[in-house]
């Protein structure tokens, strides 16, 4: 019997379009071969990482003129989709038209069994192949409703970082990309290669949802007037206990109807955006003052602080104390307000 062939390296692609952002198409790639050489490095050398940038077309420009030097797509274990710019201005079904060849691309990748990966607004490629009908999916949150109005059948999971569903990985905005690249070396290289290479890289290697960065001020509301009028009531009074009743009585509606309106709008209930907007008071609260964790559950709205640690746990991936060391620790860092 011959000597064993050497495990093969695990082949990701990466999918480069014009438009698409230079940095995420290389940015994993980049990790990788940091994982690789921490790996080494710690005496556990694996088959590594076989990194190509393909594309169906023969001469690629990104976003901000960058030429990108591609390959013909070819077969690979995992192709990463890229995010592109997508200003308020832009005729998304013109840009997805143009870009029917990287979609016909997409499709037949997974139709070959391949672990189909998108970044950010990536995610809009992979809908428009078919991929995430039915599955769970995220992507960056300033975009979320608009893509959730546009693929209503997509189960969208607007405060993940990163989503896997049946073979089919979406993430969060742009840095989200390491979070990704990181889940891929904790699976490929184990957790201490994972953690070296973040430690390196200054990459946070411990977030788990892209709540905290949320800012509502940011997220366009055209269309929304009856649910930015709910939320607008919501909001001047967020210790009020939640009556849904007197909330549909105030806007003249049945509660039925007030749920299906505002739903169909912002994409959750009424009461799951007050949990929403009473921990983005508590986050900055806990932030800017020194406020014992009691007192501002209180303020927002929860008598029991155990109800609240478990509610903020779960929109920020943190417990509040948890929460006020690292972003205050952050803001006093800034500030130079720091300990004297």
């Amino acid at each position: 019997m011959g000597p064993l062939s050497p495990p093969s390296p695990l082949r990701v692609g990466v999918l480069a379009f014009p438009g698409c952002f230079a940095s995420e198409v290389y940015g994993v790639p980049d990790l990788l071969a940091m994982a690789t050489h921490v790996a080494t490095a710690h005496g556990e050398p694996r088959p590594g990482y076989e990194t190509s940038v393909v594309s169906p077309r023969r001469r690629v420009t990104a976003s901000g003129g960058a030429s990108l030097d591609v390959r013909a797509v070819r077969p690979v274990d995992v192709l990463i989709v890229p995010g592109f710019e997508l200003p308020p201005a832009l005729d998304v079904d013109a840009t997805l038209a143009r870009l029917a060849p990287e979609v016909a691309a997409i499709r037949a990748q997974a139709a070959s069994g391949t672990a189909i990966v998108s970044i950010c607004v990536g995610a809009y490629l992979l809908a428009e192949a078919g991929l995430l009908a039915g599955r769970e999916a995220t992507t960056s949150w300033l975009y979320a409703d608009r893509f959730a109005r546009r693929y209503a059948d997509v189960r969208l999971r607007r405060e993940a970082l990163v989503v896997t569903d049946r073979g089919v990985t979406t993430t969060a905005a742009f840095s989200a990309m390491y979070d990704f690249a990181l889940q891929l070396i904790r699976e490929h290289d184990g957790p201490g290669v994972a953690r070296s290479t973040a430690r390196i890289a200054l990459v946070d290697d411990a977030r788990s949802t892209q709540a905290p960065y949320i800012d509502p001020a940011l997220i366009p509301t055209t269309g929304r007037d009856f649910s930015r009028g709910v939320k607008r009531r919501l909001d001047q009074d967020l210790a009020a206990r939640y009556d849904l009743s007197a909330l549909a009585r105030e806007f003249h509606v049945s509660t039925r109807t007030l749920l299906r309106r505002f739903g169909d709008e912002a994409g959750e209930s009424p009461l799951a955006y007050l949990h929403k907007a009473r921990v983005r008071r508590a986050t900055h609260l806990l932030e800017v003052t020194d406020r014992t964790v009691t007192d501002i559950a209180g303020e927002v709205g929860y008598r029991d602080t155990g109800t609240f640690g478990g509610i903020f746990a779960r929109h920020t991936g943190q417990r509040p104390r948890e929460y006020r060391a690292r972003f205050r620790r952050r803001r006093d860092h800034r500030d130079g307000s720091g300990p004297t």
